[in-house]
């Protein structure tokens, strides 16, 4: 039996989980699905001061308070950058990192340097200009249904369960840069990629292309699970996905 933290991305919380913890659970699993603050079931809790560290804090807290160890903590889109800091805080409850459609990006990159330049500073305008700018709204569902290869493999289900539970991000956890003293390589923690958008062998070529966002998923540490899908595998491909994290254990 293992022992797995899952965190999801934008927008989403524990909920987007379900189907993924269903099945971990039914083979015997330990599985913590963490909301963090300001999103799903937590949605109450939302304000301007909801940043990384205290998503950082939310994951660390699941971690210690359930007194969990040999963790395999897996963080999904946005949820990566929780997941590294609490990675480097608490090392030695872990038994591996996986990151989904994510990764452990350099000291200092913000989820929110992930978007191109202008859509960056309109993002960061709007924060200082608008009443409600310190929250980004999820995809709309025209844009769900849109077929764009970001929302791959979302049925009408998928999307409606989306559409009815996601929330606002707090803008300010996208925005704060994460800081590190290392990227947590020096644990000798095994690392894992779950890939869908990207197959891995482009991963590996970006990898020794020496690309600045896949810098960190250089070393022997590392191994690739392929899920061809959209951004979102725990609600178009749970089943699959479950089976690729139960093959972790």
């Amino acid at each position: 039996m293992a022992t797995y933290v899952l965190v999801a991305g934008n927008w989403l919380g524990a909920w987007a989980w379900s189907k993924v913890t269903a099945r971990l659970r039914a083979a015997g699993h330990d599985v913590h699905p963490v909301t963090l603050t300001g999103l799903g079931d937590r949605v109450h809790l939302t304000s301007r001061e909801v940043d990384l560290d205290t998503h950082i804090a939310d994951v660390v807290n699941t971690i210690e308070y359930a007194d969990l160890h040999e963790v395999i903590l897996v963080g999904h889109s946005y949820g990566g950058f929780p997941v590294t800091g609490a990675a480097e805080r608490m090392p030695d409850r872990l038994a591996r990192l996986v990151y989904v459609e994510s990764g452990p990006l350099p000291d200092g990159t913000s989820q929110l340097d992930m978007t191109g330049p202008e859509e960056r500073e309109a993002i960061l305008r709007r924060m200082k200009e608008r009443e409600d700018g310190w929250l980004l709204p999820p995809p709309s569902p025209a844009e769900l249904a849109s077929g764009v290869p970001v929302y791959a493999g979302l049925d009408e289900a998928a999307r409606a369960s989306f559409t009815a539970r996601a929330v606002p991000q707090p803008l300010n956890a996208n925005a704060q840069p994460l800081r590190l003293a290392d990227d947590g390589r020096r644990h000798g923690l095994p690392h894992t990629l779950v890939t869908c958008m990207f197959p891995v062998e482009q991963v590996r070529a970006m990898v020794a292309e020496g690309h600045p966002y896949f810098a960190g998923f250089a070393g022997k540490e590392w191994t690739y699970v392929e899920l061809p899908t959209g951004h979102w595998p725990m609600l178009s491909e749970p089943e699959r996905l479950a089976q690729a994290l139960a093959d972790l254990s």
